[in-house]
């Protein structure tokens, strides 16, 4: 079995910094892409930030110049560090990444979330 855990969310002033990981584990042969997505409260679930295998990247344009996504192929994990973080920002973060198991089949795997809260 595969699974995402990601971890870092918390609580933080506005202007403030945190960097959230998505560690894969499980029976993984390949990783594709993985990303970063938010849901604010009421709000449906919005794409965040993109990385491809071979570390191109991609924001949205709410996010742009204020957040990085990297990724450590070694660790089999993604991170999202976050910059100047705005109350706008908050919402439970989740990583999702695209993963061709031992069993060769392609599926797209989602963590449980990780809260962001950002005060005023």
């Amino acid at each position: 079995q595969v699974r995402l855990v990601e971890s870092g969310g918390g609580l933080v002033q506005a202007g403030g910094s945190l960097r959230l990981s998505c560690a894969a584990s499980g029976s993984i042969f390949r990783i594709n892409a993985m990303g970063w997505y938010r849901q604010a409260p009421g709000k449906q679930r919005e794409w965040v930030a993109g990385v491809s295998s071979g570390g191109n990247t991609n924001y949205a344009d709410s996010v742009k110049g204020r957040f990085s996504i990297s990724r450590d192929n070694a660790k089999n994990t993604v991170y999202l560090q976050m910059n100047s973080l705005k109350p706008e920002d908050t919402a439970v973060y989740y990583c999702n990444a695209e993963i061709i198991g031992t069993a060769f089949l392609l599926r797209d795997y989602w963590g449980q979330g990780t809260q962001v809260t950002v005060s005023s």
